[in-house]
């Protein structure tokens, strides 16, 4: 099969190259991958240290080639979601069926391909924090893939929506367009105690998202954006009556059950319209240099959706 290559000597640090066809476990499917998206951590980690030659990709999307010898998952000819740890920068993927999520027949696969990290993960944040009606939750590094999709599903459920971005002049639109109610550049400038926060950007924007908690409050440090380490002042964590009872958790998306479920809820939010997926550069897997450069480049808030085997 074709397959997109981990070649440091190549533009971007990946080549169009040939790789074995997977051959799945009995509690896997065969699925042809019509599309991927591209995250920030991959790209930035995943093609520093993994082999020459690896295929790497979480996100894919496509249709099922051959179903799972153990009768498990999607039939054949069912178009997917998928996530795994990687092989999805290539025309065949095996993927255990608790990791897939059956699509609409029509649905565009380049817009379904960015839920599997990106809105899964927000979902799951989510979650964490507990029942949303009438609560408020604010998203930091909002502009991003997984920060779109929280600012649209705690609209959805029914939260107050703070989101937090750098530049509020240039993203408050688009934020409030998703479901913001309040636009601020930091974490500092919420108007009042918060009962959630999905954090995705880490170092000193955790700590003062921890300091708008409301007692009870739950912080999911969901993304490490900052690439900094996150310091709290003494007192920070004392528990008086104003702090009572505060969190800050994290979790391992492949380490959640259920995601299957998730994949295909998600997925028929996406094709019926009810979840923008954010994509802001979508070509072909010829360009794949062209849109790791933007964003590791910091230029590209959003999905990046590669075609693959066009």
């Amino acid at each position: 099969m074709r397959a997109l290559l981990v070649d440091r000597s190549a533009p971007g640090g990946l080549r169009l190259g040939t790789a074995p066809d997977p051959e799945p476990a009995p509690h896997q499917a065969l699925v042809r991958v019509t599309a991927t998206s591209l995250n920030y951590g991959e790209v930035a980690f995943g093609l520093d240290t993994a082999p020459d030659g690896t295929v790497l990709g979480w996100d894919a999307a496509g249709i099922v080639e051959r179903a799972a010898a153990d009768g498990s998952g999607p039939a054949e000819g069912t178009p997917v979601v998928t996530l795994m740890p990687a092989g999805g920068w290539a025309e065949l993927r095996a993927v255990d069926t608790g990791l897939i999520g059956a699509a609409p027949a029509g649905a565009d696969l380049g817009a379904l391909a960015t839920i599997p990290v990106a809105a899964a993960s927000a979902l799951r944040a989510l979650h964490r924090i507990g029942p949303l009606l009438g609560r408020s939750v604010l998203v930091t590094g909002a502009t991003g893939g997984v920060g779109r999709y929280a600012v649209q599903l705690a609209r959805a459920a029914g939260a107050h929506v703070v989101a937090s971005t750098g530049s509020p002049a240039r993203n408050g639109e688009l934020l409030r367009g998703l479901g913001a109610h309040e636009v601020i550049a930091s974490p500092k400038e919420a108007t009042g105690p918060v009962d959630g926060v999905v954090d995705l950007v880490g170092g000193p924007q955790l700590v003062e998202a921890y300091q708008a908690l409301a007692p009870g409050g739950t912080l999911v440090a969901t993304g490490h954006s900052s690439g900094q380490g996150e310091d709290f002042a003494f007192g920070t964590l004392f528990g008086d009556a104003a702090r009572h009872d505060r969190s800050v958790v994290s979790f391992y998306l492949l380490g959640c059950t259920g995601l299957g479920r998730d994949l295909g809820w998600l997925a028929h939010r996406v094709a019926a319209g009810e979840l923008d997926p954010g994509i802001t550069w979508r070509g072909d897997w010829d360009d794949a240099a062209e849109a790791v450069d933007a964003l590791l480049g910091r230029r590209l808030h959003g999905k990046a959706v590669l075609t693959i085997g066009s």
